[in-house]
């Protein structure tokens, strides 16, 4: 591969957020990508509306924000997948998600087939 690793983390965080904005209708406020070893970690912040935050001031709400969310982004995991697959060359042998309604930050991991960072230069 003859990209740059910041290169190649850059053009994960465009294509996610793009993604983002065609499947769930809106877009993060910043997305982050990180390359290690034979992982992709990507950082999503500002993924809450202010209606959610309202909903999780108590535990029922926060619960409910969460479970929904997930649901969302596992609903589309194969687009995922594929979107990976096609920047990288790598399949996604496994993938986690969770977000925080506290700071309305989403981190997903995408587990790869191998040593992504190891071909970079």
């Amino acid at each position: 591969m003859d990209k740059t690793k910041g290169a190649l983390e850059a053009e994960i965080s465009k294509t996610l957020t793009h993604w983002e904005k065609n499947y769930l209708g809106r877009g993060s406020v910043s997305v982050k990508s990180d390359i290690l070893r034979d992982m992709i970690i990507v950082s999503l912040r500002g993924i809450l509306t202010p209606a959610e935050y309202s909903l999780c001031k108590d535990k029922k709400g926060l619960l409910t924000v969460k479970e929904n969310r997930n649901s969302l982004v596992e609903s589309g995991v194969e687009e995922l997948k594929q979107i990976i697959f096609e920047t990288t060359g790598f399949d996604v042998l496994s993938f986690y998600t969770d977000i925080s309604t506290q700071t309305g930050e989403r981190i997903m991991i995408f587990k790869l087939s191998g040593d992504l960072q190891h071909q970079l230069v």
